[in-house]
């Protein structure tokens, strides 16, 4: 039930609470020197395309990877080209994780703060797309979509946003798609649209529920020239549909994630920003 008028006029305590110590300049405020950032999904397309501005930016990177063990060598290239620490253990440059694996998940965030001493910013990226009717979906499909797309950002955001509430400060962000707000055409896909949905709406869920010590921001890119782009199907009904004519490119999505995990986005928590050259807006 809404206030009246009268109620709404009585000061609360605490409140207004104080502006973050954010500087001034723009350049400062969009500085990561000594933010730590946790990447899954970390080897290739968008999710190493945020480590690249992260570290370009001065911020410390653990890089997580399932199957492509390029993280590793790329890894190195960044801390040698941007000064930056980007490793997770005395082993390696990169963290070697299944995000459907819950235990996992949690040891490995320990892991990242024992590394480092803190976690200033997870992003949640990891995804697996099958493009299918439901009719032609397995369950075991179905059971895999869901246990990466859903499960693995949820064990992400569960475990990150425990070790937030104990600092006192966190920032996580998770990357979802345009899949969540159209349904994708020529090729049915229903099955990865409502697990995006999903995590879309958790992140909007987090952002009032972490709002004392931590901020959650969804990204939901349209078609990028990544292995998640679109497909040979699809890819002629992409570019008449979106009205740049093409699809992205991963260096034009590396401001906005590097907005999203500096203080220059202090004041953002709960959005979804499309990036996606204008397909939803037909």
């Amino acid at each position: 039930m809404s206030m009246t008028v009268d109620e709404a006029g009585v000061a609360r305590d605490s409140f207004p609470r104080p502006t973050p110590k954010t500087p001034n300049n723009v350049f400062e405020q969009l500085s990561m020197k000594g933010k730590v950032v946790a990447i899954t999904g970390a080897s290739a397309g968008i999710g190493f395309a945020v480590a690249e501005a992260i570290a370009e930016a001065g911020g410390d990177l653990a890089l997580w990877y399932n199957s492509n063990d390029a993280a590793i060598a790329k890894g190195e290239q960044l801390a040698k080209a941007h000064g930056v620490r980007v490793k997770a253990s005395v082993f390696c440059d990169a963290y070697k994780v299944e995000v459907t694996d819950a235990a996992k998940v949690e040891q490995t965030i320990s892991e990242v703060v024992k590394e480092f001493g803190k976690l200033d910013v997870f992003v949640a990226n990891a995804g697996m797309a099958i493009s299918k009717a439901i009719t032609d979906t397995s369950l075991d499909e179905y059971r895999k979509q869901m246990s990466v797309n859903v499960d693995g950002v949820f064990y992400c955001a569960k475990y990150a946003g425990a070790v937030f509430k104990h600092q006192g400060f966190g920032n996580l962000i998770i990357t979802s798609s345009i899949s969540a707000h159209i349904v994708n055409v020529p090729v049915d896909q229903p099955v990865y649209n409502m697990t995006k949905a999903a995590i879309t709406h958790l992140g909007k869920s987090l952002a009032r529920e972490w709002r004392e010590f931590a901020r959650c921001n969804v990204v939901s890119p349209g078609f990028f020239n990544t292995n998640m782009g679109a497909s040979p199907l699809a890819i002629n009904e992409a570019y008449r549909m979106t009205p740049q004519g093409r699809q992205g490119d991963t260096k034009e999505i590396k401001g906005l994630y590097l907005y999203l995990a500096s203080d220059a986005s202090s004041y953002q928590t709960g959005s979804d920003v499309v990036i996606d050259g204008g397909y939803i807006l037909p």
